[in-house]
């Protein structure tokens, strides 16, 4: 229906006299929730039938406002067809009877208007609740992470090397925790900046004389990787390691103009 037409119809006055039926009231709230102008176009009636009813109240309090109203609806009629509506029998004597209806129908259009907000509020609270929950499940998750990363370096027989910035990064750093018993290697990248969009970082195992590098992997998971320590396995009886900036997926072979790491393991 048009919008026009739908004002037109004095539908909204029967709403504001309180002369529908609950039926017709909930189409109206329907209609008020879909199109937020007829919120204005009710308060504008309100607003004249305040007026009308406090310029023509008789002394003794007993104002018809239904038949303001009513002619009201009738002079629109005159201009459009109305939409039939079955009309309740109602005696509308008093300005509370007719201020009541007023206000309920204010609180109601107040509840259908502020429905969806009110919804959104909840899913967003509820969808707080659940983010911080996964968060904190993370944080318990990385805590025994820690722990377990904690008794493994610290261990007797782990070898710690630090892997010193090279030229392409002198401010870089890495640090190696080497298992030769277990063959487990924790390797802690904190200090390698973020690799360019293409590209991640390679780790090398490497004996010196003569060189001869051996890809312990790529760090895939660099950036998203908040502790930045990763765990992997090293058969090698390594010298050294390094760490060079390499296409993503990997190179066979270290591209040495990318060595932004090295440390020898001092045995």
């Amino acid at each position: 229906m048009d919008i026009q037409e739908y004002i037109a119809s004095g539908v909204l006055e029967l709403y504001v006299a309180g002369s529908l039926t609950e039926d017709e009231n909930k189409a109206v709230h329907e209609m008020v929730s879909k199109h937020p102008e007829l919120l204005t176009e009710i308060q504008e009636i309100e607003k004249t039938v305040s007026i009308l009813t406090s310029s023509v109240a008789p002394k003794n309090n007993e104002p018809s406002f239904k038949n303001l109203l009513i002619k009201m609806i009738q002079e629109k009629e005159t201009e459009t067809k109305v939409i039939p509506i079955n009309t309740p029998k109602a005696n509308w004597t008093t300005y509370s009877g007719w201020a009541a209806s007023v206000l309920i129908g204010s609180v109601l259009l107040y509840s259908v208007m502020n429905s969806s907000s009110l919804f959104q509020e909840i899913q967003t609270i509820r969808a707080e609740k659940q983010n911080f929950k996964q968060k904190l499940e993370s944080s318990e998750t990385n805590l025994e992470a820690n722990k377990i990363l904690l008794a493994a370096i610290r261990n007797k027989d782990i070898i710690s090397v630090p892997l010193q910035g090279q030229d392409v990064s002198p401010e870089s750093y890495a640090k190696v925790y080497w298992n030769k018993t277990t063959k487990k290697m924790y390797v802690d990248v904190q200090g390698l900046p973020d690799p360019p969009e293409g590209k991640v970082y390679q780790l090398w195992s490497l004996k010196l004389n003569p060189l001869t590098p051996s890809s312990l992997g790529t760090l895939d998971d660099f950036i998203s990787d908040t502790n930045k320590i990763f765990t992997v396995n090293n058969p090698n009886q390594s010298q050294a390691f390094g760490i060079t900036l390499e296409p993503k997926g990997g190179s066979k072979s270290p591209t040495l103009e990318q060595l932004y790491t090295l440390g020898v393991v001092n045995s």
